[in-house]
C-alpha cells in the first residue's frame, strides 16, 4: 500500500486461473491506509464504497522454497471494467519503466536489503524489546556464527527458488543483517523485493526469530536501508554507465538520467524515506546518503556511483540510490526514481561536480560552491518538497499522488512529535 506495508490475499491453487482472468476483490480504501491500520482520505479515495480487482501476474509468480505449498504472485489493480486503477503502485512503476523502454532503454537493477533479526518478547504489560540475534561485532565472523543456521537455510531457500544470492553478511547495527540478490530487468526489480522479504520472514520463523524491515529498530542506532542499484542499457546490450565520455565513464544518456534523479532527490525523499522514523536514520555520519549529491564510491552521498572492478565494469557499473529505507513501497520508489531519470533525459540535464568527501566535513563555502544540500530532515519537510514537484505529480497522476500525500500527512500529524523511542516501538514490527 502507499504506507509501504505489504498486504496479501490468498487463494487455493485451483482458483489461480480464475483469479488471473477476473481478479480478487479489494476495496479502494487500502490506498489510503496508514502503517498503523488507521485510514485517512484523499480527494479521490474515501469511505467503504467501491471495489478494485487484484490481477495476479502469472509470469512473475514464484513458488516459495521457505513456505512449502505457497507461491507469491504480485498483482496489478484494475477497476471492475478492467481498466487500470490509477492508484496502483505496480501499474505506475510498470508504465513508467515502459516509457523508458519506448525511448530505447532497458532498466536493470535490484534492491539491497538490510533487516533486523531477533526474538520477540512479551511481558504482562505487552510487548517488550526484542532480543537481537547477534550483538556484533559489525561485519564480524562471530556475528555470522551466531546466525549461521538461519543464514544457511536462507541462502538455500533463495538458491532453490531461483532468486539467487549475491552476498550475505552481518551489518553494522545490533541484530542487523544484509542480503543482496542478482540484478533483474524492469518491474522484476520490485517484484523480487517482495519475494526477498517474504522469504526472510519465513526462514526467520522456522528458526524462532522474527525479521523487521523498519527504518529504525533501535532509537539512536543505525537503521535499515533498502538501497536501489540501477543501470540503463541500450538496444545493443550496452551498459550506458560504462565506456562513455562523461563523468566517471558515463555516456551522455546515463549522465542525463542520473542528473534527473539528483535534481528530484528532495521531493523523492518523501517516497524513498516515507516514515516519520525514516528521519532518525537519514542523518549525517550514518552512511545513509542524507546529502543531495553524487560521487564515485561516496557512501554519504544520496547517489553513489559504482564503477565496479576493472575488467567487470561493462556489466557492473551502476548507480546506487542510498537515501532509501524499507518503509518505501518498492514499486512507488522504483517508478518515481525512473520518472525522475526520464525527466533528466528529456531535459538533457548534466550532473554537477561530484562530491568525493563526506559533505558534513566540508566548510560552508565549499558546500555552496559544490551545490551541496542536505535532504529533508523530517517527514514534514519531505512532504513540502514532494507537494512542490509538478514532475512527480504528472508522473504518478493525481489519484495516486494525492492518496500518497494524504497518508504521509496523516502519519506526520500522528507521529512526528512523538518521543523517538515511542515512535520506533510503534513502527518496529509493521514492516
Amino acid at each position: 500500500d502507499t504506507a509501504g506495508v505489504t498486504l496479501v490475499k490468498t487463494i487455493p491453487l485451483r482458483r489461480f486461473e480464475e483469479a488471473v482472468r477476473f481478479g480478487v476483490g479489494l476495496s479502494p480504501v487500502f490506498s489510503v491506509f496508514l502503517f498503523d491500520d488507521n485510514i485517512t482520505s484523499s480527494p479521490h479515495i474515501h469511505g467503504p464504497v467501491g471495489d478494485t480487482r487484484l490481477m495476479p501476474d502469472p509470469s512473475a509468480t514464484v513458488p516459495l522454497a521457505a513456505s512449502p505449498g505457497w507461491a507469491l504472485a504480485p498483482v496489478d489493480q484494475v477497476d471492475q471494467e478492467g481498466k487500470e486503477y490509477p492508484a496502483c503502485p505496480r501499474t505506475f512503476a510498470r508504465t513508467t519503466i515502459d516509457r523508458l523502454g519506448a525511448a530505447g532503454f532497458e532498466l536493470r537493477g535490484g534492491y539491497e536489503v538490510e533487516f533486523f533479526l531477533g526474538r520477540r518478547t512479551f511481558t504482562s504489560d505487552g510487548e517488550g524489546d526484542p532480543v537481537p540475534a547477534h550483538n556484533g561485532p559489525a561485519y564480524g565472523s562471530i556475528a555470522l556464527v551466531d546466525v549461521e543456521p538461519f543464514a544457511t537455510s536462507l541462502i538455500r531457500a533463495f538458491e532453490a527458488q531461483g532468486t539467487g544470492v549475491m552476498q550475505f553478511h552481518p551489518e553494522y547495527s545490533t541484530g542487523q543483517l544484509e542480503l543482496s540478490v542478482p540484478h533483474v530487468p524492469g518491474i522484476s526489480i520490485a517484484d523480487t523485493n517482495l519475494v526477498v522479504r517474504h522469504t526472510i520472514r519465513a526462514v526467520a520463523r522456522t528458526h524462532g526469530f522474527a525479521a523487521s524491515f523498519a527504518p529504525v529498530v533501535w532509537a539512536g542506532l543505525v537503521g535499515n536501508g533498502a538501497h536501489l542499484h540501477l543501470s540503463v542499457w541500450d538496444r545493443r546490450g550496452r551498459n550506458l554507465f560504462d565506456r562513455g565520455r562523461g563523468p566517471e565513464g558515463m555516456t551522455r544518456e546515463a549522465e542525463a538520467f542520473t542528473a534527473g534523479i539528483l535534481d528530484a532527490l528532495p521531493a523523492l525523499t518523501a517516497i524513498t524515506a516515507p516514515s516519520v522514523v525514516s528521519y532518525q536514520r537519514l542523518q549525517p555520519h550514518r552512511w545513509s546518503g542524507p546529502w543531495a549529491v553524487w560521487g564515485r564510491e561516496n557512501r554519504e552521498a544520496a547517489l553513489r556511483f559504482i564503477t565496479g572492478m576493472v575488467g567487470s565494469r561493462a556489466q557492473a557499473a551502476n548507480l546506487e540510490v542510498k537515501s532509501m529505507d524499507p518503509a518505501a513501497n518498492p514499486y512507488l520508489a522504483l517508478g518515481a526514481i525512473v520518472a525522475a531519470g526520464i525527466d533528466g533525459l528529456e531535459r538533457d540535464l548534466s550532473v554537477p561536480e561530484p562530491v568525493l568527501d563526506d559533505p558534513a566535513d566540508l566548510d560552508e563555502q565549499t558546500r555552496q560552491r559544490l551545490g551541496v544540500r542536505q535532504l529533508p530532515a523530517s517527514l514534514g519537510e519531505a512532504i513540502k518538497e514532494l507537494e512542490a514537484s509538478s514532475m512527480l505529480r504528472r508522473a504518478m497522476g493525481d489519484v495516486l499522488f494525492d492518496a500518497f500525500v494524504a497518508t504521509r500527512r496523516a502519519e506526520r500529524d500522528a507521529y512526528e512529535d512523538m518521543d523517538p523511542e515511542e515512535a520506533v516501538r510503534a513502527h518496529r514490527w509493521k514492516y
